[in-house]
């Protein structure tokens, strides 16, 4: 099975390209431009060689890449992972910088919608101090349904006053492109576009927090996707908010009201009236009166290092809420007035890359509930596997199947990420958090939820800033090395 699912140096089809060599310039502060625009900027035509070879195939000649920017530590991807790790990085007394493509912090969290936080509550750290800032500025804490229930425009806020007042470097609107590792088998920097053109990230330091891993299949690391030798990954979802329902006509369908009745409910009504959502687990969360989150649909087989592919999701998916939303307004009554405030800027990516990494969480070590002494965080939530294809697929005979079966069966146990699946293992200063770290299919489908993201990037932030101070790479330092006592 592992041999199937194997790719060494980012080979897969419609995967990034391998590790860029790129000449650096030292660590002397670049030279300031001679007029406050450059010429990117000045709208000039920057005209570069090329040669076509083949008939689906450019070659770029060489350009020089101006450095942007340097620092300690650099996070790439601003969802919860890398909040945690820029924080902690920040916090420990790193220079840090942070880069996003989004145009907000948060990532799944806010341009995502999500709108619900799983197995954050008992954490400490990162993930308590934003659950209390939230709390403060007026999100519900909604315990009942074994989550957190949150506002996504109060999420942004609050992130963003932490990452300023922590001193970090936060660049949104900035998409990464390439990776570059010297002779040494050392991520040295990483390479961007955005409004600014093309520039290069010099930092002693790098952490992996893209969700997807991207950073790493940049700099050539191995990774597996999905469950079978078709890589096939859990569905995609797409978010949205909705107004004009009273809470106190629609009770039983909304989840912090009616607990695990109100998905069946919610669904019963859909079918009554017609409607077929591509997600049987229809979810209605209640926000603030009057707006409400909505989960109603699963895009199957998208690679999420697809872009066309994701692209189509997200048009089918954003027309499969307003057709679901129009036809609950003419079933009449309480829904009559119901409509879309809003849909997510980014689809929902349950799975994507999980990176090699110096350890690897296992669906075993849930069920017994491993623990270790290097353990960065405790995860309290079970499996949640949700079905590759549309239908009941983990029914069926062959040995992935039986593999779901069985370990549903036998439950989980609270257990522990260790430090060496946040550490990868084919590029030395490059370290994961969140859904991308080393882990099994069945594995990822337990710690991939974002109350185990913040605690795992602080972990990897605290890391890189330990590991800058004593002079030697994270993979060289134990836990106790690292955490403070």
């Amino acid at each position: 099975m592992p041999s199937r699912r194997h790719f060494l140096r980012a080979a897969a089809t419609g995967a990034v390209a391998g590790p860029v060599a790129l000449a650096l310039p030292g660590r002397a502060a670049p030279a300031a431009p001679a007029t406050p625009f450059p010429a990117f900027a000045r709208g000039e035509v920057l005209r570069t060689a090329a040669e076509a070879t083949a008939p689906d195939r450019l070659r770029e000649a060489a350009r020089d890449v101006p450095v942007a920017g340097r620092s300690d530590v650099l996070v790439v991807g601003a969802g919860p992972a890398g909040i945690g790790a820029a924080l902690a990085a920040a916090r420990a007394g790193a220079s840090v910088r942070l880069l996003e493509s989004a145009g907000c912090l948060g990532g799944v969290w806010t341009a995502g919608m999500l709108t619900k936080i799983i197995d954050g509550g008992r954490k400490e750290g990162v993930m308590r101090e934003i659950l209390a800032l939230m709390a403060a500025r007026g999100s519900d804490v909604a315990r009942q349904t074994k989550g957190e229930i949150y506002d996504p425009e109060l999420m942004k806020l609050v992130l963003e006053e932490l990452c300023v007042a922590a001193g970090i470097a936060v660049q949104l609107h900035t998409r990464l492109t390439g990776a570059v590792v010297d002779p040494r088998n050392r991520l040295t920097a990483v390479l961007t576009e955005s409004k600014s053109g093309r520039q290069a990230w010099l930092a002693e330091r790098f952490i992996d927090c893209s969700g997807d891993g991207d950073l790493a299949a940049h700099a050539g690391c191995r990774f597996d996707v999905g469950i079978n030798a078709q890589c096939e990954c859990q569905p995609m979802s797409l978010m949205a908010l909705l107004t004009g329902l009273d809470p106190a006509a629609v009770p039983d369908y909304i989840r912090e009201v009616a607990g695990e009745k109100a998905k069946p409910n919610l669904l019963r009504l859909m079918h009554d009236a017609g409607i077929r959502p591509s997600y049987s687990g229809p979810t209605l969360r209640l926000l603030h009166p009057g707006i409400f989150s909505l989960m109603t649909n699963h895009e199957y087989g998208v690679p999420a290092y697809d872009a066309a592919a994701i692209t189509a999701a997200t048009l089918r998916a954003r027309r499969e809420i307003h057709d679901i939303v129009r036809d609950l307004r003419r079933i009449g009554g309480p829904w009559r007035h119901v409509a879309v405030v809003a849909t997510a800027e980014q689809i929902g990516v349950r799975e994507g890359r999980r990176i090699r990494g110096r350890a690897t969480v296992t669906a075993a070590d849930i069920s017994a509930g491993r623990k270790h002494d290097d353990a960065v965080c405790r995860v309290n939530f079970g499996f949640d596997v949700h079905n590759v294809r549309p239908g009941v697929m983990f029914d069926g005979p062959d040995e992935i199947a039986q593999e779901v079966r069985r370990r549903r069966a036998a439950g989980a146990k609270p257990y522990d990420i260790p430090l060496g699946a946040l550490i990868a293992a084919d590029v030395d200063g490059l370290m994961m958090a969140g859904r991308c770290i080393s882990g099994d299919f069945i594995a990822h489908s337990s710690y991939r939820v974002t109350g185990n993201a913040v605690p795992m990037g602080e972990a990897a932030g605290l890391a890189s800033a330990v590991s800058l101070r004593r002079g030697r790479l994270p993979h060289e330092l134990a836990w106790s090395e690292i955490k403070p006592a």
